[in-house]
């Protein structure tokens, strides 16, 4: 699912450093490979700029070199991962030319294969397989299923300039959606493969639903609610502090529960119509619905989107696959915090 928009793996890679430039946090993970095997050495999480006012070049490098301090200078090569208010993810019929050809059909004319004007953004292209039984004929006017990345060029140009700063270099920059998918797929293999089921990654601001069909990506959706939301009602209803109320609201006392809910529902709604839209369309249910996000750490929210959905949902762990090779005290902490890297192991993954 790897969508490069900045150059092309060169050659392979036996490890990565990989952000994820979330809203709220800034979440790294050093990942190493051998033999086929993976291994998580290390990972480190700060406050992002971007709580303060728009990224600039300067606060984006100082913001990089502050989460990667920690990692250690192993490699200057990085992976970066938008959020869905940065980067785009769209599935689009384009002609069957190649994806150098297809950059050039979106940068000219996006809005009559997006139904969108996203004029001044670079894009990429991952051409989907046919899907099973279905014949692709090489022809004049041959169209496939392509599955778009775009990002504003004003942010690339920025990224790099950041990146410079803070003396690292892009090897990739993906969406932020493709990550929970990455990650879903080496962590369970079985259902990613074998399986239809959702993965809901529950952001600071925006909540995501990705749709999977035995492994081909089938719908992607955000929606405008996210962690703050709760810890902003917690906080309000209880008259504390907002870090008080980030505790707070994973262990949910009963005083909270009905603020909670009240601001639960809507989500619980949104990602319910997506369900039921792809069910629509595909004639075929969703099995399973796999919670990602700080917020999937509360049992209570969990058990609540499961009874809104009426599907079966589960926190899952995205470093499942992992070998851990981690100091004493992160990895006594991972479990908790295994959740909020869900889209910075994608991103490596995309880059190795």
């Amino acid at each position: 699912m790897a969508l490069p928009f900045l150059g092309t793996r060169t050659r392979s890679r036996d490890q990565i450093t990989a952000v994820d430039l979330g809203t709220h946090t800034f979440k790294a993970v050093h990942i190493q490979q051998k033999g086929g095997k993976f291994s998580l050495t290390n990972y480190a999480i700060q406050d992002s700029p971007g709580l303060n006012g728009p990224l600039t070049p300067q606060s984006l490098g100082d913001a990089l070199a502050k989460v990667l301090q920690p990692m250690g200078a192993r490699s200057k090569q990085v992976a970066l991962a938008l959020g869905s208010s940065e980067a785009i993810l769209r599935h689009a019929e384009l002609p069957l030319v190649a994806p150098s050809d297809m950059r050039t059909m979106l940068k000219y004319n996006a809005k009559n294969y997006l139904q969108q004007d996203l004029s001044d953004h670079v894009f990429d292209c991952h051409i989907l397989p046919p899907r099973p039984g279905a014949k692709l004929e090489l022809k004049p006017g041959q169209k496939c299923r392509v599955l778009v990345g775009g990002v504003p060029t004003r942010l690339i140009d920025d990224i790099l300039a950041g990146a410079k700063l803070a003396g690292v270099i892009p090897e990739v920059v993906v969406p932020g959606l493709v990550g929970p998918v990455n990650a879903f797929e080496s962590a369970q293999p079985e259902r990613f493969a074998e399986s239809t089921v959702a993965l809901v990654d529950i952001g600071f601001r925006n909540s995501s639903i990705t749709i999977l069909n035995k492994g081909e990506l089938m719908l992607t959706r955000v929606v405008g609610i996210g962690g703050d939301r709760l810890t902003s009602g917690v906080a309000e209803t209880l008259g504390i502090g907002y870090a008080e109320a980030e505790g707070i609201k994973l262990g949910l006392p009963q005083e909270v529960e009905s603020t909670i809910v009240s601001l639960l529902s809507p989500l619980a709604r949104e990602l319910r119509a997506s369900i039921d839209y792809f069910e629509h369309q595909q004639d075929c249910p969703v099995n399973e619905v796999f919670v990602s996000g700080g917020s999937s750490n509360s049992e209570y929210i969990v058990q609540f989107v499961q009874t809104e959905l009426v599907v079966p949902c589960v926190t899952w762990n995205p470093a499942a696959f992992l070998t851990l090779n981690l100091p004493a005290q992160k990895l006594s902490e991972l479990e908790q915090t295994a959740p909020r890297l869900t889209t910075a192991i994608g991103a490596a993954l995309a880059a190795l």
